[in-house]
């Protein structure tokens, strides 16, 4: 296999889950500044021209993080970052996707469509004006998740470290250097994403300068 990497935390939260579960294999870098994922090469990888995709051993192309990873633990289970069993691989994939969908992309999205802009028009639709609504939308899911970490669980899966906090911690980081920090009022967030800070996996992948501040 073959891991087609790039800045940015989509990628980054491959190569942690790879860390961690102690999957090693070869990467090759695609300049995502300079628009190597929207060239003919990249194309026959992953038609959306997006990061990371992987070549499986026959040759065959997987995208999307979520599809990458849930791969990776079918052929590799061991150490179990989705679940080992029915109810557990569920509640994981319930976290990942609440966390995808309602904090991660619309925190991309109000960078991607704001402090990015100039970045990103030539490459998608881009919605301007819907940049202070998204960065709302995703503030307000994180306050409501805060809530829900106040009954003292150390993950979003109780006490499982998951796909699901590696893609969370990921985007927050992210959010970090592009005008999103963390609101402070957000404790029990702020502990738990101390907590995963401190996973060698995390300080051994440090957060990557945003594409669309590179141009700057």
């Amino acid at each position: 296999m073959k891991l087609y990497d790039s800045i940015g935390p989509n990628p980054r939260i491959v190569r942690i889950f790879m860390a961690e579960k102690g999957i090693e294999m070869p990467k090759q870098t695609v300049d995502l500044r300079g628009g190597e994922n929207r060239g003919p090469e990249h194309l026959k990888r992953n038609p959306h021209g997006q990061m990371p995709t992987l070549e499986l051993d026959d040759g065959s192309y997987l995208s999307e993080i979520t599809a990458i990873c849930e791969y990776l633990e079918e052929i590799k289970p061991a150490p179990a970052l989705i679940g080992s069993t029915p109810k557990e691989r569920a509640e994981c994939r319930m976290w990942t996707r609440r966390v995808d969908l309602n904090i991660c992309e619309p925190l991309a999205n109000g960078y991607r469509f704001g402090e990015a802009l100039k970045f990103f028009e030539k490459r998608i639709p881009v919605v301007p004006e819907a940049s202070p609504g998204l960065k709302m939308v995703a503030a307000n899911r994180l306050a409501w998740l805060n809530g829900q970490m106040a009954d003292g669980r150390e993950y979003l899966c109780g006490k499982r470290f998951t796909l699901a906090d590696i893609l969370l911690h990921c985007w927050l980081d992210f959010g970090a250097l592009v005008g999103q920090p963390l609101d402070p009022a957000n404790t029990h967030i702020k502990a738990w994403f101390d907590r995963i800070a401190q996973r060698p996996s995390i300080k051994a992948d440090p957060v990557n300068p945003p594409a669309g501040a590179a141009r700057k």
